[in-house]
């Protein structure tokens, strides 16, 4: 058995878990790979999300080279075959690497009788490859790797960008982290990374964000040092623009809704330590993860489990000064760092999104003292769920004001994915006049 065959029969099994089970790539990869050496783990990593962001483009180069499709017991082969040909047409991983790795899985899947036809398979790409190439490099669908639905939605709403739109989606995400000045101090912090390995090669700072710096590398976040004293936190530099919009006073009462992982949160005590800031989300496994990142930080925020649609089953009765609803939505912002969203999402999604966002920003209105500032924002790049639904909800709530918001003083603001390296992400204040 060869040294890869592990990971390559991972990766099969992951991928059928997100492509036949629905279940989300970051749910399904830890079931596959605790058990796995950190080699072996990023590999089926690697191989999973590279097989994603291309999906189409590898269904197309194996339908040339199989007589018919492989389904029900024998579909985990064609998802093995799929990691075999990221490996061989994209990856540039060896041939010999590839193909015998890929091959022995198949024992590892109990499927040791259909090795012949996986090493079949492989080894026709691995001949025909260049004629392969050449073909599917002139199918422009296959190359943007978007099922038509959200293609044709990017492209009517961004007729001149969706180009960049679907190459950024199709690139690895940087690492952004946010250093916690509370702890540190940013020059002290890049001193610190600079010192423990001066080839991260960190980004000049990004307007708008002097907490924020970009690492040319993936590594172990955990491993850097600060990390257990709460230097820092991993968060887009999209996402860290939250915080600023809120415009928080010291003393004031902020509740973050939807607020797991708790990034957010941290983020605005972080910049106001005195601010009384509620963190509501309704999972309550989630809003474990928000205690422990605030734990580590060494901030305090109340901890609140509920529906935000619902305040009724929550709400003190005291106003707020300040909203941040980060509204579950699409998440089409954030494909690059979640390729499984291209194939899991649904055109028929969205409406239901829709109506939920519209429900949540109703719900919470009344809970916001005039004078007092809602930011809705959303990681989507589809109007329906940004602009259209702030337009409609302005609409609705005659005392609702929307207020500048981007750099240029539009009410509405949408980062599309790539911009400043980061992921797409909207943005809106809306004011409660007096």
């Amino acid at each position: 058995m060869s040294k890869g065959a592990e990971s390559r029969a991972a990766a099969a099994q992951v991928l059928e878990q997100v492509l036949e089970q629905g279940r989300s790539l970051s749910q399904a990869l830890p079931d596959y790979t605790t058990k796995l050496e950190p080699r072996d783990r990023a590999m089926v990593q690697s191989l999973c999300f590279g097989v994603l962001r291309n999906l189409p483009l590898l269904n197309a180069a194996l339908t040339k080279f199989l007589a018919k499709p492989l389904k029900k017991d024998l579909a985990i082969l064609h998802h093995l075959l799929l990691v075999g040909a990221y490996q061989l047409l994209l990856m540039g991983t060896s041939d010999h690497a590839a193909v015998s790795a890929t091959v022995e899985a198949t024992e590892l899947l109990k499927k040791r009788r259909q090795k012949g036809l996986v090493n079949a398979v492989l080894r026709n790409l691995q001949r025909q490859r260049e004629a392969v190439l050449a073909d599917l490099n002139a199918n422009s669908e296959l190359q943007h790797s978007h099922p038509r639905w959200l293609a044709d939605a990017i492209k009517a709403a961004y007729p001149e960008q969706a180009e960049a739109i679907f190459n950024a989606n199709n690139l690895q995400a940087p690492l952004w982290l946010r250093v916690n000045t509370q702890q540190v101090s940013v020059a002290k912090f890049r001193e610190a990374l600079t010192s423990y390995d001066d080839e991260l090669l960190l980004a000049d700072a990004v307007a708008g964000l002097p907490s924020a710096l970009k690492l040319q590398k993936a590594v172990d976040v955990r491993q850097l040092p600060g990390f257990s004293e709460g230097w820092f936190s991993v968060q887009d530099c999209s996402a860290q623009y939250a915080a600023s919009l809120l415009t928080t006073e010291p003393g004031q009462r902020v509740l973050d809704c939807c607020a797991a992982p708790g990034g957010k949160t941290a983020h605005i005590l972080e910049q106001i330590p005195t601010a009384e800031v509620h963190a509501l989300d309704i999972d309550a496994q989630r809003l474990a993860r928000v205690e422990e990142n605030l734990t580590r930080l060494q901030l305090n925020a109340k901890i609140l489990c509920g529906d935000a649609s619902q305040p009724q089953q929550w709400w003190d009765g005291t106003l707020y000064d300040r909203i941040l609803l980060d509204a579950p939505c699409s998440a089409t912002g954030v494909i690059r760092r979640h390729p499984d969203i291209k194939w899991l999402r649904r055109a028929n999604d969205i409406p239901a999104l829709v109506k939920t966002q519209a429900a949540l920003l109703d719900a919470l209105w009344p809970l916001l003292r005039a004078g007092g500032r809602l930011v809705y924002a959303t990681c989507s790049i589809l109007p329906e769920e940004n602009q259209k639904q702030i337009e409609a909800f302005c609409q609705r709530h005659q005392d609702a004001h929307s207020m500048p918001t981007a750099p240029d003083g539009a009410s509405c603001w949408q980062r599309l994915p790539g911009e400043q390296d980061g992921d797409g992400f909207f943005y809106a204040i809306v004011e409660k006049q007096q």
